[in-house]
Formats: structure tokens, sequence, C-alpha cells
């Protein structure tokens, strides 16, 4: 049998360039990364073959266990800026340092209820967790993108994830919350309405990782350098702006591209459209804590900025895509725990779990105590300590000793190894604790229903339609009319309203009665404009993106004006075609196309712009996906650029008719200007009381 010369190259086979030859783990040069040694070239395969042995073993132990939560995430390097140091505050180094001071970040957004092959769009609560490498260890924020949590101990997380997730019998549905056991818990678990107001809105329905909020969730602990304590609770402000998406467009994104919110990242970070977020603090003192009507130790609860304004004191830049997405994305190791000196704890009971929680989980997803050895996890600081040995330890002490105290090399010398430094090393902020032992709920965690109430009021009337749309939807995918009519009875102590559209909405026969609240609600809490997605818009077109549907004939002077136009104001432009070559413009300049239009819903982009030639116009006024293109941009009052010779669509589409404010002609004199200043609102909300009749 002719023998294959490597020397010359061949099938499979390229020689390498340099030293980049092919090793096994072991470091030894491999030869055939193609072919099972045998016994003859039709023989049996050889368990002499280490190579292919290894290959296989690695391949079978290549999948460390999924989160159980937060199992689909996706991690991005970056920077903070410290912009206003706070010494008075707090002694915490990346936040009392010169101003101008940087700090290495990792950032990790996830959702909560899918496993890590579900898809981007699900309506869930998103993870929003910044692990900071700080001069004094690894200090961690392991927040979300919505600042109160559904229960108020961490007694209950296992039963609450466990309703949340795929029912045990039947393996389904994944990533949904539209199911009995879901609706069955939050029925029976009053202190989760305020969250459910939450998750309803379109906070649970982001456009993208780079247009939502994220949030400490909990109360923490300033402490200074004097041992001064006070409150803390933290915010992410995204420079970009707020912004979600409709139902109806989650449900089609997730078909047209389950990675969406991926690949929204990647690709910004890729065209140098770096995010920024920055960090705000609330700060207050005990005073505040004693007036509050609420516990500040209750995760259930938020502190209205309009009380206690946010003080924003650095900038967080994303800057960098990671280089391996399993060796950082889902090898990083995020803790509650993981303080600094001048960040404490307080007693809120469902913190006290997490800080459990999250480090014994490590064991069982990284195989050891050692999983601050993986880089991504690793302090970027020196590391000093007595701790050895271990599963997959890759370093240990130097050094006799490998205890403390020890009277080795007297001094300070490396043999007699470190020691505890009171001056510089955390210390927990002195706390008189004094109480009975028992399992009790305090009483001041008791109100379920204003602050619910408080959120719905200070939405937008469109963001309220979308809340009372959103629970109808998810109560008729329940089975059990006892729950719906319980949800309904909650819903009462928020809002008589939203409780009577909910009611109307599933056809129940009457009114249930309202649940008895644990404590009155208070009905006077003021709105909170702060809390509306709509209210803080971003009033730009600035890192959005306009789907640019071009055929042949388009008229080149609009498409270069409307190009020019995206690229002033900040935006990004997705080129779409009939044809993945392209389209011919009408000066005979070919644009090549970025996707091809029945691969490129309008769902994909934040307005659209359709230009074509007048026969091309007529030719795809029956094709499906243009019409579809069009009319999902109508429903989804998104504005819409066009142009004369695209009418037939428009028609056959069946909203040429319905034209409005937010359909711009870009033939017309200042068209084109005048559709980029409207993009700006993002969407032209006006359209739903036509579309929703």
């Amino acid at each position: 049998m002719q023998r294959l010369d490597l020397s010359k190259g061949g099938a499979n086979h390229q020689k390498p360039e340099g030293d980049a030859v092919m090793t096994t783990a072991q470091g030894a040069p491999v030869s055939d990364d193609q072919n099972w040694l045998k016994a003859g070239a039709r023989g049996p395969s050889l368990l002499e073959d280490q190579v292919a042995r290894e290959k296989i073993f690695h391949f079978d132990h290549e999948r460390i266990p999924e989160r159980v939560v937060h199992a689909r995430g996706y991690g991005v390097h970056g920077t903070f800026e410290l912009t206003d140091p706070i010494p008075d505050l707090t002694r915490a180094a990346p936040l009392s340092g010169e101003k101008g001071k940087k700090t290495p970040v990792f950032v990790r957004f996830s959702t909560v209820a899918g496993n890590k092959g579900s898809p981007d769009l699900a309506r869930d609560v998103r993870g929003f967790a910044v692990k900071f490498y700080t001069e004094e260890g690894n200090w961690d924020i392991v927040g979300n993108n919505i600042p109160v949590f559904f229960i108020q101990d961490a007694m209950k997380f296992p039963d609450l994830i466990h309703a949340a997730k795929s029912a045990p019998d039947r393996g389904f549905p994944q990533a949904q919350t539209a199911h009995d056991n879901f609706w069955d818990f939050i029925s029976l678990s009053p202190e989760a309405m305020h969250m459910v107001m939450w998750i309803m809105s379109d906070r649970a329905i982001p456009r993208s990782f780079r247009f939502m909020e994220g949030f400490g969730v909990h109360t923490f602990r300033f402490v200074n350098d004097k041992g001064q304590a006070h409150f803390v609770k933290f915010h992410w402000k995204p420079r970009q702006g707020l912004q979600s998406v409709l139902w109806n467009e989650a449900v089609k994104i997730n078909g047209a591209d389950p990675d969406y919110h991926r690949r929204d990242m990647w690709a910004a970070i890729e065209a140098g459209d770096f995010p920024q977020w920055d960090l705000g603090v609330q700060v207050f003192d005990d005073d505040f804590a004693e007036r509050f009507d609420f516990d500040v130790l209750d995760a259930t609860k938020i502190i209205p900025e309009e009380l206690v304004p946010v003080r924003r004191i650095g900038t967080m830049t994303l800057d960098a895509n990671v280089d391996n997405f399993f060796a950082e994305t889902e090898q990083v190791a995020f803790c509650t725990q993981n303080v600094v000196p001048g960040i404490d704890f307080t007693e809120d009971p469902l913190l006290q779990g997490r800080n459990f929680s999250y480090l014994d989980t490590q064991l069982k997803r990284l195989g050891g105590p050692n999983f601050t050895h993986i880089p991504v996890n690793a302090p970027r600081c020196p590391v000093r300590h007595f701790q050895q040995d271990g599963h997959m330890a890759m370093h240990n002490p130097t050094g006799r000793a490998n205890y403390e105290p020890n009277s080795w090399g007297e001094g300070t010398g490396e043999e007699r190894g470190p020691r505890a430094c009171p001056m510089r090393g955390f210390v927990s902020h002195e706390v008189v604790v004094q109480g009975v032992k028992q399992r009790e709920r305090s009483e001041t965690f008791a109100d379920h229903y204003s602050q619910a109430r408080q959120f719905y009021i200070s939405q937008t009337a469109v963001e309220q339609r979308h809340m009372v749309d959103a629970l109808t939807f998810e109560l008729s995918k329940v089975g059990r009319m006892d729950i719906r009519q319980r949800m309904v009875g909650h819903v009462r102590n928020i809002d008589e309203d939203f409780a009577g559209a909910l009611a109307a909405g599933l056809g129940l026969a009457q009114m249930p009665e309202p649940v008895a609240p644990a404590r009155a609600p208070i009905a006077d809490l003021p709105p909170s404009p702060a809390l509306s997605i709509q209210a803080n818009g971003p009033g730009k077109f600035a890192s959005r993106k306009l789907g640019l549907y071009l055929a042949d004939g388009a008229d080149a002077r609009v498409v270069q004006a409307l190009l020019a136009a995206v690229k002033k104001a900040g935006g990004m432009v997705e080129i779409i075609a009939p044809h993945i070559a392209g389209a011919w413009l009408s000066d005979g300049s070919l644009v090549e196309a970025d996707q091809k239009i029945d691969g490129a819903p309008s769902v994909l982009y934040d307005c659209v712009a359709i230009v074509m030639g007048k026969e091309a116009g007529q030719r795809f006024n029956a094709d499906k996906p243009s019409l579809d293109f069009a009319s999902d941009a109508f429903a989804h009052a998104k504005f819409i650029g066009y142009v004369p010779q695209v009418l037939p669509i428009l028609e056959c589409a069946a909203i040429a008719k319905w034209m409005d404010d937010g359909c711009v002609d870009l033939a017309a004199e200042g068209g084109v200007d005048t559709f980029m200043t409207r993009c700006a609102g993002l969407r032209h909300w006006d359209r739903e009381a036509v579309t929703r009749a």
C-alpha cells in the first residue's frame, strides 16, 4: 500500500509552519490526528493507541455540570474607572483610590430558568454579575437586571427554582414560567408579588444586554478606614439607555436567532461600540433605615431613587470578548461572599443563604476547592495562605511551614509564611446581635403589595398594557382554574383596574375575592418615574441597528444618505436583499448584502427601511418574507422608512392605509433626516392603538 508522504502534504495533512506541531496533552508531537492505530488498514483498532485514547478520554469528560440556575450566560471583559472617589464612605480599593483609577472586571450576563441551550429571549430575569479584580482580592457584585427578588429567605430558593424549571415528570416546558407549577408556587407566596410585577413588565424581555440596568439586589454595608458604616445598594446604569422588545417580537426572535443577545454583544464589541454602565450607589444610614416604610433587609423591596438618589461614582466599559467560552464564561465562579475590605454584609436572610450556597456549588461544578486557580477566577494580586493540595491544585505554598502560627524563620522570611494583619485585613463591622433562636419571618417583611402597586403605577399606559397582556398570557397556560383565581385575588391588592383587565382577559365569570394580606398595603405611595423603561429611553439612535432592505434599482442617493445618517447617529446598518449577493443601485453600483430577506426578519432590527426600484417593488409585493418584514415592523411599532416605489409591498402587507408619523418617505425633501430624528424615539407607540384594535 502506498504511504502518504507527509513532507509533501496530503489529504487531511498540512505541513506545519514553524513550531506549530500538534501535540498530545503531555506535549508529545502527533503524527496523525485522523486515524486510530489499527492492525492492518481494515483491521481492529488497537487499545495501544495512546493518542486516540487521550483524545476520546478528554472528549468524554469535557462537559462539567451546568449551573442549576443562570446556566445560559455570556461573559465579557472590561475595565471599571473610578470617577468620583468615596473614601469617606468605604475603604474598598476600586472605590476609594484616585480619580481615574482603573480596575479590570469580568461580567457575565445570563438568564435564570433555562438550560444552556435555551433561547436568549425567554421571559426571565437576567443575571448581571460583575467580578472586580482588585489589589486586595476579588469583589463580586452578583446581581440581576431587576432590583428585587421573588423570596425573602434563602430557605425557599430550592422551591422557587424547582417550581420555575421543567416539571420533573415530563421534562418541559423549558425556559418558561407559563405553566402550572410556577404559578401554583407564586400564588401561594404573597412575598413574590412585587417581583411578579417586574417579570411581567418589559424588563423581562430586554432588547440587549447592553440596554438593561443591573442591580446588586441586597443591601450591603460600606465601611471606611475609621470603621464607620453606612448601608448601600448598588446600581448599574447603562449609558446606552434602556430598551426592551415586545412579546410577539421575542417569540419571533427566538425562532430567527436564539442567540440574539449573545450575537448582539459580540458584534458590538468587535465593531468597537463598547457598552458602558455607570456604577451608582444609594447610601443611607441607620436613621433612614428606621424611618423607611419597609425593611431595608427585605430583598423584595427597593428604595425609590426619589427618596435616596443614585450617586454615580464610576464607569464600566466592556471592550473585549472572551478568547475561549468554556475557559472563561463557563468556568467563571461568582460568589456573593467575595468582598474586599470596605464592603460588608448585612443580615438580609436571602443574602446570608447565598453566601453559603454560591461557594458550595463550586465544589460540584468545578471539582474541588481550587477553582480560584482557574485563570478567570484567579485574583490579580498576591495570594498568600497555608491552604494546600486538593483536586487540581495548580500551585502550593512554598517552604516548610504549612500551618499557622509557626515559629520558623524568625522575622518575616518566606519560610515563616504570611500573617494576618488587623490594620489591612477584612474586619466585619461590629453590629449588636441579640435574639431568641427561632424560625420566624420578621413582621417588618410582611407588606407584600405596596411596592408592587408602586411599580405598576410608575409605568406608562403602554407598559401597563404590556403587563396585563403578559400576565394574561402566562395564566392562560395554567390548566387549573383555582391557581388563576388566586393570582387575580393577589392582583386585586395591587390595582383593581389591573385585576379587572386580567379577569376579563382570562374570561373569569366573576371576580375572585382579594387574598387577605398579612399587612394592609400602603395605598398612597407615589409613582417613581425611575422604574419606567419608556420614561428613561435613550432619546438617541446610537448603538441601535437599522435593517435596510434593498433590491435592484434602489435610489443610490437615498441609500448613501441613509448610510451616512445612521453612521453620524452612532448606529449600525445591516443590508438585506432578496439574494445574498446584494442589490444593484440606480447608479450601477452593487451593494453586497449581509443577510438574505428570508433569514432577516424585521424583529432583528430597531427600525427598518425599504428602498427598491419600481420594478422590484412590484415584483416583491407577493413575496411572503418581504410582506412579513413590513407588516411585522408596523405591528411592532417600529419606525419605517420607505420610498414610493415600494408602496405595492406596503399595500399588500395591509399597512399602506394605516400609514402614520412613524412611516417616513425617504425620497421626500429632508426625508432621511426626519426619519433619523424620529428613530431616536425607538418606537412609535401611538400605533399600538391601531394594531391592537
